[in-house]
């Protein structure tokens, strides 16, 4: 029996050592594969992460430009839940500066047609400028206002004066700070008269003209007083106008006996007396008071390298234009 029993433990032996090695080399193929799939792995992610980082480096470029004509073009996400929708005039009013009608309407027109905005502010902080550009301006609100009916109100901040103020009375409600400087109501043409120091150089300019009045505005030669009389009857016209134009909208806050076209300016608190505004704060303490209401700036925006391009565009065209045979109405 010994020796059975032994034959048949030696049989065992070969069969066991023959299913020892064939799990082992199971497990070593399940390790083989394990680590083919793992490598498998990490070549995917090496190649995921490659791709990802040249996407970047070439979507970088782009995303960047688009944020940049983003910004030069003022876009702005929103407004969202009913707000105040403020418009910001600043600045001198002109069709080169970041004030002109070309700017400013547009924005006026997105505001007014947001269905958003409640209300719409006018932050003014101008000395003014030229009444053309204002006149633009006033109109767009008023047009706008017809197919949007919003209330519109004008707060003055540092400076709303001239053609700035002429804005302001095409809204519902004017404040201005206590401090603010109000009025200038009137027109002024300020040409400069370099015929003497043209003079002392020894230098002369022939001018030939249809009419004796034709270049009464020429800096270069001297003022007749035929020219004198033509510019100043221009200036009292447009001053009139704007006078006739403050008299028919506060009519009923002015008072009796001011000489509102003598040009001068009033502080907030003085200009509330005189009716030409109707109440005393800020921006911040208008929208405070409006307590369902968050303010939305609407524009226009002008910053980094677009609020440069403003400076070349504006500045510099500007000085140019008041030096110039170009000589414009001012209503400061």
């Amino acid at each position: 029996m010994e020796n059975d029993d032994s034959k048949n433990q030696s049989n065992l032996e070969p069969v066991s050592l023959a299913l020892l090695l064939l799990a082992e080399m199971r497990e070593q193929r399940i390790g083989f594969r394990n680590e083919r799939l793992a490598l498998e792995q990490d070549r995917k992610f090496a190649r995921r992460l490659n791709i990802a980082l040249k996407s970047t480096l070439l979507l970088m470029p782009l995303l960047f430009g688009i944020y940049f004509l983003l910004q030069v073009s003022g876009f702005k996400a929103g407004p969202f839940g009913p707000v105040i929708g403020i418009v910001h005039i600043d600045g001198e009013i002109s069709s080169a500066s970041p004030s002109s009608a070309d700017k400013i309407v547009p924005v006026l027109e997105r505001a007014f047609e947001a269905n958003n905005v409640a209300q719409v502010v006018l932050a003014i902080d101008s000395p003014g400028g030229a009444p053309v550009e204002a006149e633009r301006i006033g109109n767009a609100v008023a047009t706008f206002k017809k197919k949007h009916p919003k209330p519109v109100v004008a707060v003055i901040s540092n400076v709303g004066a001239s053609a700035a103020y002429m804005i302001a009375l095409r809204a519902d409600k004017i404040i201005a700070g206590k401090y603010s400087l109000v009025g200038s109501i009137g027109a002024i043409i300020a040409p400069w008269q370099l015929s003497r120091a043209l003079d002392r150089l020894e230098i002369s300019q022939q001018v030939f003209a249809s009419g004796h009045l034709k270049s009464f505005l020429n800096p270069f030669t001297p003022p007749s007083q035929d020219a004198q009389a033509k510019a100043q009857d221009l200036v009292d016209h447009v001053g009139h106008t704007f006078l006739r134009e403050l008299e028919q909208r506060r009519a009923k806050l002015l008072r009796a006996g001011v000489n509102y076209g003598s040009g001068e300016v009033w502080s907030g608190l003085e200009a509330q007396e005189l009716g030409l505004i109707d109440d005393i704060g800020t921006v911040d303490d208008y929208v405070a008071a409006q307590k369902d209401l968050k303010a939305f700036n609407f524009g226009p925006h002008a910053e980094g390298f677009a609020q440069l391009a403003s400076f070349f565009s504006s500045s510099i065209p500007s000085a140019i234009h008041d030096i110039g045979v170009r000589q414009r109405f001012q209503l400061r």
